[in-house]
């Protein structure tokens, strides 16, 4: 097995801009939401406990080894099986996405090739829907070359040159030739399976190298950078624009911890740190359309912290009773509260987020002053509510506080519109919002800063420590070489450092005192560390991150200390910027590695 240790969550992400699954890695899709990221799973075993239901998958009879990656710079999974007689064989599973027509071609289908590739190996190859998140689909009808499934208004057709027979009752035979696989609409097809799908194959590989050919990435951890920019346009749901934080439910923080929730949506927020790390890739055309997703809510008179990737949706949380859990630790979530939340960080974050329309000269539509004026308005509600409680980046759900993360970024938000008003020509309109941020920041210097704790906290008048203000010189309030934010540096280390990992806070929330490290926190630590100098001790927590990530490469929202096991969504949007940015940040130049030898 290629990179043996199980860090747990230990998946591959197929996708296409459509729709996205993920496999195990001995090829078992365990999770398929259908016909879109916040669709109902048809495949749904990731989260359903102890029951066999919900997945896809090729079992080979006497299987002894695997081993299963992704093909290079692809999204594309080859997976190998062999038995105890040195049989093989080689399972290729991808969704397509390619030029076709002048447009992307990105339906909401997932491919399968089936091959031998070493004696005769016996297979059963086992599909078992699901649908209402987590009912078995019964009703099923089998035609000459596919088997269409059907349930609560759902239909999705396999077709394949396979035995259909033995499919359906799942009964083992030798596999002697390639069998083909097509999973989605339940339409009919026209053309010759064998020769779609390995055309299919063909121009998906294509599209994803010419992808990566075209990114700029850091000299040093390429592969990694790559997987993780990958990982990102796997997160983009393409058609609006939006970038969902991960594509799964209810993945549990930590064991037992209730801490589950569904993440298959767009957070504003997000916006900050996705397009940041988008366009230091040079990613420009999904920055682009994250930025118009963004950009078509913010007129909106009372702003959502988050929206589905068609933001009309509604995204009422509710609990899935036919879902178990991940490991069976539930409950399973559909929707999320935290969109009735009041999150101000979100106004910064959006103005922040539409930086590059006014300053990147590769975008065609540069802003404007009508854009320029929208931003205002998204300003002026920063500066109103800067100082009011709410209910922070992490989202608490028991408590308000005037956060200094929120605080901060409404400041950011205003800063950063004197600038772009300076940009346009217009001084009156740069000496205002300059005013207003010179007084933001002055007050918020003075009321996040705790002499008690010698730091900045979390909030006003609190004493408790939060990592997220080791961002603050990140967004320019603050200077990496003041004596305050080095003091700061050094007493987050002292409370929420766990060996090598972050935690995101040390003291009692909602659901009692947090287990699991926040893979991102580390990051922001890590970039704290470069700021102040400490420039090998930055390169060695960062390399010891990178030994964190699953065998593919990805990373999901946290981390368990002592087990060092990762839990929570996955993959984590949050967690690939990071790795992206931090990398970025830390890697030698082209011109000192490469050019000059």
């Amino acid at each position: 097995m290629k990179n043996g240790k199980d860090f747990g969550l230990d998946l591959a992400v197929i996708g296409n801009g459509q729709t996205a699954a993920l496999l195990e890695p001995a090829s078992r899709l365990v999770w398929w939401c259908y016909p879109r990221f916040d669709g109902d799973p048809i495949f749904s075993r990731l989260v359903a406990g102890d029951e066999e239901k919900g997945f896809s998958d090729v079992v080979l009879d006497g299987m002894v080894d695997y081993a299963s990656d992704y093909e290079r710079n692809t999204a594309v999974v080859s997976t190998v099986l062999t038995d105890k007689n040195g049989a093989a064989v080689k399972i290729t599973d991808f969704a397509p996405r390619f030029y076709n027509f002048g447009r992307i071609f990105r339906p909401p289908q997932l491919i399968r090739i089936i091959e031998p590739v070493a004696g005769l190996p016996r297979i059963a190859i086992r599909l078992r829907p699901t649908c209402g998140y987590g009912q078995p689909i019964a009703e099923r009808s089998i035609g000459s070359n596919h088997i269409t499934y059907r349930g609560s208004g759902l239909a999705v057709r396999l077709t394949t040159d396979g035995p259909l027979s033995y499919i359906d009752k799942e009964a083992s035979f030798v596999l002697t030739k390639p069998i083909h696989m097509m999973l989605g609409p339940d339409e009919s097809m026209t053309g010759d399976i064998v020769t779609t799908c390995r055309e299919f194959a063909d121009r998906t590989r294509d599209y994803w190298t010419s992808w990566v050919r075209r990114l700029s990435i850091a000299y040093d951890w390429q592969e990694a950078i790559i997987r993780a920019a990958i990982a990102l346009k796997l997160s983009n749901f393409e058609e609006t624009g939006g970038i969902v934080a991960a594509l799964t439910t209810s993945i549990p923080e930590a064991p037992g911890s209730g801490r589950t929730w569904d993440y298959r949506f767009c957070w504003l927020r997000d916006a900050y740190f996705v397009v940041k790390a988008l366009n230091r890739l040079g990613a420009s055309k999904t920055m682009e359309g994250f930025i118009s997703f963004i950009l078509g809510i913010a007129s909106e008179d009372k702003l959502r912290p988050v929206y589905g990737v068609v933001p009309t949706d509604q995204l009422d949380e509710r609990i899935a009773p036919d879902l178990a859990g991940y490991r069976g630790d539930g409950p399973v979530r559909v929707g999320n509260d935290a969109v009735n939340q009041n999150q101000h960080d979100t106004f910064g974050s959006i103005i922040l987020a539409a930086m590059p329309m006014f300053f990147d000269r590769r975008l065609p539509r540069p802003g404007n002053e009508g854009l320029f004026q929208l931003l205002e308005m998204l300003g002026e509600k920063a500066e109103a509510l800067a100082f009011e409680p709410d209910a922070g980046i992490w989202e608490y759900r028991g408590r308000t506080l005037v956060h200094t993360y929120s605080a901060a970024m409404c400041w950011a938000g205003c800063s950063r519109l004197a600038a772009i008003a300076a940009h346009l020509g217009l001084p009156g309109r740069a000496a205002h919002w300059a005013k207003i941020a010179d007084r933001l920041q002055s007050t918020l210097l003075e009321r996040a800063w705790s002499e008690k704790r010698g730091a900045f906290t979390v909030g006003f008048g609190a004493d408790e420590l939060d990592a997220s203000v080791l961002l603050l010189p990140d967004i320019g309030l603050i200077e990496p070489s003041d004596a305050r934010f080095v003091s700061t540096v050094a007493a987050i280390e002292k409370e929420l450092r766990r060996g090598q990992h972050m935690m995101r806070y040390a003291n009692s929330d909602d659901f009692g005192m947090p287990e699991a490290a926040f893979l991102t926190c580390r990051f922001w630590l890590i970039d704290a560390w470069w700021w102040l100098g400490r420039r090998e001790e930055a390169h060695e927590l960062f390399v010891d991150a990178l030994g964190h990530r699953n065998r593919y490469g990805l990373l999901a929202e946290d981390i368990h200390p002592q087990t060092g096991e990762m839990w929570g969504n996955f993959p984590q949007t949050y967690s690939m910027a990071g790795l992206i940015l931090t990398a970025m940040r830390l890697s030698r130049s082209w011109e000192d590695r490469y050019w000059r030898g």
